[in-house]
């Protein structure tokens, strides 16, 4: 039973990374996927995605880079004030500047300096580093 599409799909990036496969099928997909897929990639942590039609639904073909230590959803998804960043900071990365927590806020899906720096605070989504 999938609960959660996001957390599936990051697990499945992960898993593929670490028998070094040079790309991965994720299925189930949604725009929120796909969002946080192109926060990764414009981050260099995935190469390009593309979405193939099936008849029973939609994939996503991903190609890896080789560049993902770890990655994850982020359960409870923990909502965040626009200075509240640096504990969860702590929390989810290794090391500071090192990593990207993707949050959503109400101007859309960013990165967490991202939002720093418009002064946004938001939802948690995912980590990566």
């Amino acid at each position: 039973m999938l609960n959660d599409p996001l957390a599936n799909a990051l697990s499945a990036i992960l898993n593929s990374e670490k028998v070094s496969k040079k790309e991965c099928l994720i299925k189930p997909i949604s725009k929120l996927i796909k969002e946080v897929f192109k926060l990764m990639n414009e981050n260099l942590y995935i190469g390009e995605f593309k979405e193939i039609s099936d008849n029973k639904g939609d994939i996503l073909k991903v190609s890896l880079l080789g560049r993902i230590n770890m990655c994850g959803a982020i359960k409870p998804r923990y909502s965040v004030k626009k200075g509240g960043f640096e504990m969860f900071e702590k929390r989810y990365l290794p090391a500071k500047g090192f990593g990207i927590i993707i949050v959503s806020t109400p101007k859309g899906i960013m990165t967490h300096t991202q939002a720093k720096e418009k002064g946004l605070g938001g939802v948690l989504l995912a980590y990566c580093y």
